[in-house]
This record gives structure tokens, C-alpha cells and sequence, in this order.
């Protein structure tokens, strides 16, 4: 065989190598992030089953229930939502935030839907569209569950996922939240335990009426790209006053119109609202409050939403 040959063979079968390990590598990657994996497929009258055994009374006054509503406020005989828009600072230290005040006579009123009423990977859909889907009148994006293929995920009492892994928050029938460890933990004690929603995202800002300490040194998982999310960002969070009481805020961030929050100025804003308990969930782009039909605060900094695997939303009364 001619030696001239021999190395342009070699050369043929060096770049085919190549981009075969480049495609398999952009397989993957797309794989992990971009192809939808469909695991279970919702139907859309799914419910919890505490949601099913509200009293008879309850469900009787909710029928009969006398709305009002305005831009800002939303009361039924079962839910009262109280929305404001806080402005801090100025010039480039400027942070727009939004407070949702959410009382419910029932912690099953608090819901869960996925986007495309699917569980899955990679499944999204705009946290807005999720909620008029479901007749929501309030909703806040959830803990983008779909990005991982790991985590506790319980959603509406029932178990979607059983794969521990960090740091997530639990709601309970009784109307209390917590913060727990999910390899410490196990999803059949949480389900006996009465918990109708888990979110695995991180980490808790307040635990038992006190402040977590040394958030600047918080990363959460090791995702490709992972890097600390202590600084100033968009935020979602959720945290809870009292029994059936809770706050969710939703914090603008990259635009000049707010810089966003730290990771401690977040759960600040919750001690200062009064919140025994306190959890971040999934922020960045996916920041998002919705409330009456429309989006109030501003994704991305330019009114423009990212999509979600989930939301947590109230309906109509």
C-alpha cells in the first residue's frame, strides 16, 4: 500500500472518529437538556387527595362564594391574595420586588401543575399559559424539577420521583412548611406525614423563626455550568407566617429597573414579612408572578417569560 494512501486513510479515520465522539457529545448534551422525556402523562382533574376530602361545608361555601377582586387583591370565603410592588434603592442599586400575602382556609387549595400536564425531563411551557390553563388566579414558577432527573418530588399527594439528593421544602395538609434533608427523610414518611407538595431546589432561608447562615457559600447541585447563585439575581421564593399563611416573592433582576437580590437579602425580605419558614426556589429566568390573567412582575428583565417545568398556583374560588 502506498505510504500517501496509508496516511489520507489514517486521516479519513481520525476526522470519522472525531465526529462521531462530537455528535455522541452533542447527543448527550442535547439529551440532558433540550429533548423532552415524557414520564407520566396528568390527567387535568388530578388532585390531592386532601383535596378531595375538604369538608362538606367548605366545599358548600366555595360554591356560594362571593368574589372580589381588583388589580392587586383577590378574596373568596376560602382564599384572600394581597399583592404589592416594593421599590428599593436607586441608579444601579435599585430592586423591584413583588409580595404575594396568601391566606386559604385549606393547605390543598395550594396546587401544583406541570407544564403540558406531563412529569418528565425537558418539559416546559410558560409559567403563564401553565396557569390559565388550570384557571389559576394566582401562580409563581416552581423549582424546574424537569432540569434534573434527580430529587423527591411529590406534587398534589402523589409521588412523581424518589431519588434523594438535597436540600428541599415540604407543604403539609395541616398548612405548615419545612425544609428537609431528602436522603434523611424518606418519601413514605413524608406521604404518611400528610405532605401534599415537595419542592427540591434550595436552599432554606429560614428554618424554625431563624435566619440560615452563610448563604455566599451556597451552590446548588453540580449541573453543567453550575457555578454559586449567592449573588444578585432574579428570585422566586416561598415561606410561611403562620398555619395556612404564607408569602411568596418574586424578585426582578437584570434590567436597569432592579439588580435583583443576594441570596441573604432574600431571605431577609421574608424574615422582615414575618415568616417562620422560608425557601428559594427556582429564580433567574424563570422568575415569574402571575395574578388575574396576567404577569406582574418583569422575566428576564424584558417582559418576556422562560419556560417551566412546574408551577404552584391557587384557583378560582
Amino acid at each position: 500500500m502506498p505510504k500517501k494512501y496509508s496516511t489520507k486513510r489514517k486521516i479519513v479515520i481520525v476526522v470519522a472518529l472525531c465526529c462521531l465522539l462530537i455528535g455522541g457529545i452533542l447527543y448527550q448534551l442535547a439529551d440532558r437538556y433540550l429533548i423532552e422525556h415524557v414520564e407520566v402523562v396528568v390527567a387535568a382533574d388530578t388532585v390531592s387527595s386532601a383535596a378531595k376530602t375538604i369538608n362538606d361545608s367548605s366545599a358548600s361555601s366555595s360554591n356560594s362564594s362571593e368574589v372580589v377582586s381588583d388589580d392587586w387583591n383577590y378574596s373568596s370565603d376560602d382564599t384572600t391574595i394581597s399583592i404589592k410592588k416594593v421599590i428599593t434603592g436607586s441608579g444601579s442599586d435599585q430592586i423591584t420586588y413583588y409580595v404575594a400575602d396568601v391566606q386559604v382556609s385549606d393547605a390543598s387549595l395550594i396546587q401544583s401543575a406541570f407544564a403540558d400536564n406531563s412529569f418528565g425531563r425537558n418539559i416546559t411551557e410558560d409559567t403563564s399559559d401553565i396557569a390559565a390553563d388550570h384557571k389559576a388566579v394566582f401562580a409563581i414558577n416552581g423549582d424546574y424539577y424537569g432540569f434534573r432527573s434527580d430529587g423527591v418530588i411529590i406534587r398534589n399527594g402523589i409521588l412523581y420521583r424518589n431519588e434523594p439528593a438535597r436540600e428541599a421544602v415540604a407543604l403539609y395538609a395541616d398548612g405548615t412548611m419545612a425544609a428537609y434533608d431528602e436522603e434523611e427523610v424518606s418519601a413514605e414518611t413524608l406521604l404518611a406525614n400528610g405532605v401534599l407538595q415537595t419542592l427540591s431546589f434550595g436552599p432554606a432561608l429560614i428554618q424554625n423563626g431563624k435566619l440560615v447562615q452563610d448563604l455566599d457559600n451556597v451552590k446548588i447541585d453540580t449541573n453543567f455550568g453550575n457555578r454559586s447563585i449567592s449573588s444578585s439575581n432574579p428570585r422566586t421564593g416561598i415561606g410561611m407566617i403562620s398555619p395556612n399563611h404564607y408569602v411568596f416573592v418574586v424578585v426582578d433582576g437584570r434590567s436597569d429597573e432592579s439588580r435583583g437580590m443576594t441570596l441573604d437579602e432574600f431571605a431577609q425580605v421574608f424574615d422582615d414579612l414575618g415568616a417562620t419558614e422560608a425557601y428559594n426556589l427556582d429564580g433567574g429566568g424563570s422568575s415569574t408572578m402571575y395574578f388575574m390573567g396576567r404577569v406582574v412582575n418583569n422575566p428576564q428583565g424584558k417582559q418576556e417569560e422562560r419556560g417551566v417545568s412546574d408551577i404552584l398556583y391557587l384557583g378560582e374560588g
